[in-house]
């Protein structure tokens, strides 16, 4: 299930926090973190976006296909032969090499219109993007093709989440020296971002002149070490009914290999869900789930297709009952402390045939599955 009144809440609060003059560019990569790319696009614009972030080409078409007409910025490189997608689609590219620049220059010339790119700076992720040192010289070619609109710089932050800020400092620092460096030239690009989701909350100094919030949209905090300085709502609970319950006398094992076998008389519940969906092999006989306000295990081994978990002290709990497996009772953070990853991963996660419930405001939205 997806509240998109909770998406709507968050980028309210980054709107209300960053300031009306600086934009907000809504991250809704990897399908909009396993939330959906097209509903929370839409929730994010309606809420005080005003413009949209992916990962490679293709997401920006499915939004561009959905009838979304603003701005997308596709933060991640593509090949040469590639350039021909963004000038289709309408998409503003990341650019970090001669070759792609020139390759987005040609495609543009050919279809008449003009290439809107952004230039990416390495300040410290060590990912993509130029040397600070070369930025200079790459937008004075960058400015001298016709077709080529270099609207946008940025960088991102390695270690904003941290508590120690003293490197994401040097990154901030090591930024705006690359954007005085080409005000000295005369050099001007209209539109420079850096901030993601932890800077949005704790680094002011990084807004510049849009910020580019990710996991907060989806009501997550970047990490435990940042300060809760927006109040978010979590967007996401995944959940299922109980397919079946049966009663089970001492010594019957669980699942694969048999990794849990009772000690008495259990009653166990099969869900019909597993790691094919999202919900880790590694929860196996770790993880708790939700069931008519109690707590009850996963026993055994999570399988592909389902889970099982002991509703001996769940009394009366029985088939069709709903069960929280993360949520507003399960924190999306639990489940990734218990595998030892990020709440990303968790929602990320959740499988494309797990079909999305979208409500708002607490309330069923018309048109609300997908």
């Amino acid at each position: 299930m997806v509240d998109l009144g909770a998406i709507s809440h968050n980028v309210a609060g980054i709107r209300q926090k960053v300031g009306s003059r600086t934009g907000v560019i809504a991250v809704v990569k990897a399908d909009g973190y396993g939330h959906g790319a097209v509903r929370v696009a839409h929730a994010a614009l309606a809420a005080g976006a005003e413009s949209l972030a992916v990962a490679i080409p293709e997401e920006g078409r499915v939004l561009r296909e959905a009838g979304i007409g603003v701005p997308i910025l596709v933060m991640g490189l593509v090949q040469p032969e590639e350039a021909c997608k963004a000038i289709e689609w309408g998409l503003e590219q990341t650019v970090a090499s001669v070759e792609l620049l020139q390759a987005l220059d040609c495609e543009a010339r050919r279809a008449s219109v003009e290439a809107r790119i952004h230039v990416k700076v390495d300040t410290g992720m060590g990912r993509i993007g130029l040397q600070p040192e070369d930025v200079v010289s790459f937008v004075r070619q960058a400015k001298q093709l016709q077709n080529v609109n270099l609207y946008g710089l940025y960088s991102h932050f390695a270690t904003a989440d941290e508590r120690d800020k003293a490197f994401a400092v040097r990154q901030l620092g090591s930024f705006n020296s690359v954007v005085e460096q080409l005000r000295d030239a005369g050099l001007s690009i209209p539109m420079k971002h850096m901030a993601n989701s932890a800077a949005v909350l704790e680094l002011p100094d990084s807004y510049f002149d849009a910020v580019r919030p990710g996991i907060i949209i989806y009501g997550l905090y970047p990490s435990s070490e940042v300060e809760h300085t927006i109040k978010l709502k979590p967007a996401m609970s995944l959940r299922t009914r109980i397919a079946h319950v049966k009663t089970v006398g001492p010594g019957t094992p669980i699942s694969y290999g048999r990794t849990h076998v009772t000690g008495g008389q259990a009653v166990v519940g099969t869900l019909p869900l597993g790691y094919a969906d999202g919900y880790n092999r590694r929860l196996s006989n770790r993880a708790e789930v939700w069931v008519n306000g109690s707590r009850a295990p996963i026993v055994g081994r999570v399988c592909m297709d389902m889970c099982m978990v002991d509703l001996s002290g769940v009394p009366g709990a029985r088939a069709g009952d709903e069960v929280e497996l993360f949520g507003q009772h399960i924190p999306a953070e639990e489940i990734a402390d218990t595998i030892g990853t990020i709440n990303y991963e968790v929602v990320c996660a959740v499988g494309p045939r797990v079909p999305r419930l979208y409500i708002k405001d607490s309330e069923p939205w018309a048109g609300s599955q997908s």
